[in-house]
């Protein structure tokens, strides 16, 4: 087995993800957990990192590089944020060290748009950028990526220009569970992509985004007068939330572009692609795992073997 050379975490709020790494940069061990900036603040950063790198056996001498909530001001350590416009390496740049450690234990950055009419921020998205799009891409480039609170990001030759967040997933959390809508989505089962109600809701969405308070009142409205199931009505409001983002994120850019960057993985990859190709959107996609886990690699050989060579 290859020897263990670095360890490299994405700390979320409500997650947790470790993967033990070789010199050239594959994942020999991995952890995930819901021990998130929240749960985390509370038993301490240091036991739950140290717990997680006993379980993978990490070699005490191997550093380690943190992306996420962790370097929040309510996290281990805060990191600040690089200030857009701002180029991908400045999350290098800004990395800090956890003190008191007795190996080597290093924080990225977040991202800031201090923009007073449009203030934003970013902490973990901008490691997935760096390992999608590296130090040294050119041209103009729009980068979807999907979560809680989806980015979208505007990128010319590898400087971050401007970029917007979106509450599509906590909205969604929060309409379907604490909501009149409640009703209307109690027992429904899951569904991707292909299901006709997702597919007719991104395309309303996205050309009358202004009505969307009303397009989602649908998927009460729709179940009440016109028999929609639980799982078509949850599939609405899904694609009325989506679609409303995506005519956003196209608004914030400037309008359509030639293709869409979309960092995605699992469900939400699947949910977007189909979005795109409903509306005739040219996209290519990139795992977010693979780009977070290239984001901290990157960083790891910069920060940590600066001397741009792995030991062997």
């Amino acid at each position: 087995m290859a020897e263990a050379t670095y360890i490299a975490v994405d700390w979320g709020t409500s997650s947790f993800r470790l993967w033990l790494m070789d010199a050239g940069h594959t994942v020999l061990n991995e952890r995930r957990s819901g021990e998130g900036m929240t749960s985390a603040a509370e038993t301490g950063f240091a036991t739950v990192l140290e717990a997680h790198l006993a379980a993978v056996s990490a070699p005490e001498n191997a550093p380690v590089i943190i992306c996420g909530m962790a370097g929040a001001r309510q996290g281990w350590v805060e990191a600040g944020y690089a200030d857009a416009p701002a180029p991908l390496s400045s999350v290098l740049e800004g990395a800090v060290s956890v003190p008191g450690q007795i190996r080597d234990i290093r924080i990225l950055p977040g991202i800031a748009q201090r923009a007073a009419d449009a203030p934003d921020v970013m902490r973990g998205e901008e490691t997935q950028l760096l390992g999608a799009l590296g130090t040294a891409s050119s041209g103009k480039q729009l980068v979807c990526m999907p979560g809680t609170h989806s980015k979208w990001v505007n990128v010319e030759d590898s400087r971050v220009t401007s970029f917007a967040s979106f509450m599509t997933g906590e909205v969604f959390d929060v309409l379907s569970k604490q909501s009149i809508l409640k009703h209307a989505v109690a027992g429904a089962e899951g569904f991707d992509g292909s299901h006709p109600a997702f597919l007719a809701a991104i395309k309303r969405a996205v050309s009358a985004p202004a009505m969307v308070t009303n397009l989602i009142f649908t998927s009460r409205s729709g179940q009440l007068l016109n028999g929609l199931d639980a799982t078509s009505a949850a599939a609405r409001l899904s694609g009325t939330l989506i679609g409303t983002e995506i005519a956003g994120g196209l608004f914030a850019a400037g309008g359509t572009v030639e293709t869409i960057q979309l960092v995605a993985s699992g469900r939400l990859q699947g949910l977007y692609e189909a979005a795109f190709e409903a509306l005739g959107l040219g996209y290519q996609t990139v795992d977010a795992d693979l780009a977070v886990r290239n984001g901290l690699g990157a960083a790891a050989q910069t920060l940590f073997f600066s001397d741009a060579r792995m030991p062997a």
